[in-house]
């Protein structure tokens, strides 16, 4: 069984930005990424202070604005525009979620496409459809790139996407039916609709889920030989744990891992690689050829 370690893929894609990173100073580019986060969720701010200390471990500038929670859909929409007018930055993230009053849809519709580094703005989901090149949503790019480099060749394969969320099924799914060296395959998105779920997992040559329920895969759910990428993160109660609990995907690990022929981690798996993702679309973006440089080389 091949373990998809993406946290030490991750690691070399780093080294590799922070080469590319340098090469655009020499130029007079430095990447810089605005984060904007809205009120207090616990996770969020997390996921933000992770996302800049990664990017400022490549190279990349971050500039972190933390809003209260009470703070208006218009003023919201305002600092998106100053930043989009701004060219000293190149790429823009509005965490989410956001409060119930500020309109998330509008708000990622108001981003510039070409700072759009989460790739959610509907031009870039439209180039993503159409296979052309643009700025590709970070969890799917993660898993394109996983598969990639650890030479699991999807090509003609049966995969099978759990999940159809806009940011990770959907665009996982419009990826890999791309007719691409690293794609080509033959893809069926299902979900809590269908009749019998197990029948479509158990015919899957590569299972993607991301459904967000604990251990919602089990073995009897793979066929021998299948390769598993576990996107879920989820938190469950676990006194042992010094924090009292520890972090498991959507794939039950113990009964799953044994009959992968290949299997990511979870931590430790997809969710290195988005944030890998992430620092590589800011430095596109930097690079100002967001929609002329191929998806994957």
């Amino acid at each position: 069984m091949i373990l998809l370690d993406g946290k030490a893929l991750a690691a070399e894609i780093h080294q590799e930005l922070r080469a590319e990173v340098a090469r655009l100073g020499q130029r007079g580019i430095r990447p810089h990424i605005a984060l904007l986060l809205v009120g207090d969720n616990p996770a969020s701010l997390s996921y933000v202070r992770s996302k800049s200390r990664a990017c400022e471990h490549v190279g990349i500038r971050s500039t972190v604005l933390h809003l209260p929670a009470e703070t208006t859909h218009e003023e919201v929409l305002g600092i998106v525009q100053r930043w989009n007018a701004d060219p000293d930055i190149h790429g823009i993230l509005v965490q989410l979620p956001l409060p119930p009053h500020v309109n998330a849809d509008d708000i990622l519709q108001t981003i510039d496409p070409q700072k759009d580094v989460d790739g959610f703005h509907p031009v870039n989901v439209g180039r993503l459809v159409l296979g052309l090149p643009t700025l590709v949503p970070c969890t799917p790019a993660g898993i394109v790139e996983l598969l990639r480099r650890y030479r699991q060749s999807v090509r003609g394969k049966h995969v099978v996407v759990v999940g159809r969320s806009n940011i990770v099924g959907k665009p996982i799914a419009n990826l890999l039916v791309q007719k691409a060296e690293w794609a080509d395959a033959v893809v069926t998105i299902c979900h809590s609709a269908a009749a019998d779920l197990r029948a479509l997992t158990r015919n899957a040559d590569v299972l993607i889920v991301a459904i967000g329920r604990a251990g919602f895969i089990t073995g009897d759910d793979v066929r021998d030989g299948a390769v598993v990428v576990d996107v879920g993160i989820n938190r469950i109660e676990d006194p042992s744990s010094p924090k009292g609990y520890r972090i498991v995907g959507d794939v039950e690990w113990a009964s799953v891992a044994p009959k992968a022929s290949a299997i990511t981690p979870v931590p430790g798996g997809v969710g290195p690689m988005t944030i890998a993702m992430l620092l590589r679309n800011t430095v596109i973006a930097a690079e100002g050829n967001a929609w002329q440089k191929p998806l994957f080389q």
